[in-house]
Parts: structure tokens; sequence; C-alpha cells
């Protein structure tokens, strides 16, 4: 009795010459079409940031930025997966869905990038800033130059570029100074005890005039707050309007070298920790009892 035996062969894959280069071809046309793709979105976005400097809202120009950087991103995962599907003819969708574990790993390493995303949109949402504003972030400070898909990118004093992710930046305590109207100024200036009572109230008059004459300053006053220990102590407080910070900084500049001026005016001084020392000297007394 004859035993047929039946082996299952495997089938192999041949790839000749003409369907490598076929697929090499068909590999740089898509990604030809996808670099165009990409160049116009770099074109339009280019164009509407034009015409969004000319407008007075700032929105717009923290919203292109962003809104080009989404697009880019989804084109070229549009292309990953066209490249997948017709160069290497993977069925995207059983690989997608095949993912598993994997999926669930890669969303996990994604989660930090996620959680930023969603603070982009939260930014452009609740609008706590926008470009050209210049906040305050956990105690960094900076003019705000982009909004971007992950991170905001600011400018600090020194020209120096900070990034801070987004989720930072709705998480953290935000102060946005340029929202302010105005900047809080507030400091003692000490006046020495020899200083008389008419003295002292012809000081703070002439204090209280000159804040009230500067059409920038706000609420201003100053008031004989307390003694200290070796000074009469003198507040001043005023409210300065919203200026670039070089002006505010010589209108600082201004009033203190008024207050200076008022002082001397006077004839009062600037007091300054003095300690003044007393000692006994028996001998002198007893040699001034025998004479």
């Amino acid at each position: 009795m004859d035993v047929i035996i039946w082996h299952r062969v495997k089938p192999r894959l041949h790839i000749t010459i003409g369907d490598a280069i076929d697929k090499v071809f068909l590999f740089l046309i898509i990604l030809s079409v996808f670099w165009i793709i990409l160049r116009i979105v770099d074109f339009i976005a280019y164009v509407l940031k034009m015409r969004a400097t000319i407008t007075q809202n700032k929105t717009d120009d923290q919203l292109i930025p962003f809104l080009k950087e989404l697009t880019k991103t989804l084109v070229c995962f549009m292309g990953f997966f066209v490249l997948l599907g017709f160069v290497f003819e993977i069925n995207v969708l059983t690989l997608i869905t095949g993912l598993g574990i994997g999926g669930i790993a890669i969303a996990l390493a994604a989660k930090e990038s996620l959680e930023n995303l969603l603070g982009s949109f939260t930014i452009f949402l609740d609008k706590p800033f926008t470009v050209g504003d210049v906040v305050k972030v956990d105690g960094i400070e900076g003019t705000i130059q982009k909004v971007g898909f992950r991170s905001t990118w600011l400018i600090s004093p020194d020209k120096t570029t900070i990034v801070i992710p987004n989720r930072a930046m709705i998480d953290g305590v935000l102060e946005n100074v340029t929202m302010r109207e105005f900047r809080r100024v507030n400091f003692f200036i000490g006046l020495t005890y020899e200083t008389g009572s008419l003295a002292v109230k012809a000081i703070l008059k002439e204090i209280n005039d000159c804040l009230s004459a500067d059409s920038n300053i706000r609420d201003g006053y100053a008031t004989f707050d307390h003694f200290a220990d070796s000074s009469l102590q003198v507040q001043v407080v005023y409210l300065v309007v919203s200026m670039p910070y070089s002006q505010f900084v010589a209108l600082k500049e201004g009033v203190n070298f008024k207050l200076v001026e008022i002082v001397e005016k006077h004839g009062s001084a600037f007091a300054y920790p003095v300690q003044r020392s007393i000692a006994d000297h028996p001998v002198r007394d007893e040699q001034k009892k025998e004479a």
C-alpha cells in the first residue's frame, strides 16, 4: 500500500527589478505630493499671517501659527499611512486595530503630549493672553512670542527664549502684566528725627501736590506712617497708568528726584542708622570734686 505524503510548500515572494523600480517611483511620487501640500500650507499660513499683522486683533496672530503646525502634523500622519498602504501594501485599518497593548503603551507615552495639546486648546478658548503680551508664570516673566502645538515660547527681558509646556501655562499661576491698567509703586522714605513737625507737614503736602500734578499718576499720596529706630517713616504710594516699561522706569526716577529736592528744600535729610555711645569717666569726676 502506497502512502502519499503531501508537503505544504510556502509560496515564495518574487520581486522583480521592475516591481522594485515601480515601488521606488510610487514612493517618490507620494512623497512629492505631500511635500507640495506642506509647502502650500506654509504659503497659506504666510499670507494669513501678513493679513493678521494689519488687524488690531492679536488673537489671529496667535491662532495662525498653531493651526499651521496642527495642519502640517495631520498631513504628515496622512502621508505616512498612505505610504504604508500603497507602497508597502499594508492594510492600515488592520494595523491600527491590531496594535492592542502596543497602542496602549504608545498612548501612555504620548500622555504629556496630549495634555499639552489640550492645554493649547484651553489657551485659545480661555484667552488668558495673546501674542505680544507680557506675562509672569510661576516667577518667570517674558513676552509671548508663539503658542505652539505643544509649548508656548516667551522672550525674557534679557532677550532669552523661554519654552514652557502649555500644561504648565494653564496649571501655573499666570499674571498678565499687559492687561493691568496701572502699576503700583509703594515705598518708604526715612526723615531724620531732627526734622520738626511743621517741616514734616510741609514735606507731606508738597509730595502730595507733586503726585496730584502728574497726569500719569493716579491715587497718589504720602503719609507719616510710623516711628522707626532712627527715622520718621513716610510712606509714598501711587499708581502709574499703563505704559512701556522704559517710560515707567523714567517716571519713577523723576518722582524720586523730586522727593530728594522736596526734602532738601525744607531743611531735612534722609535718615540712616546711627549709634551713639555714652561713657562715664569716674576719674574725671573725682578730679572735678578735688578742684
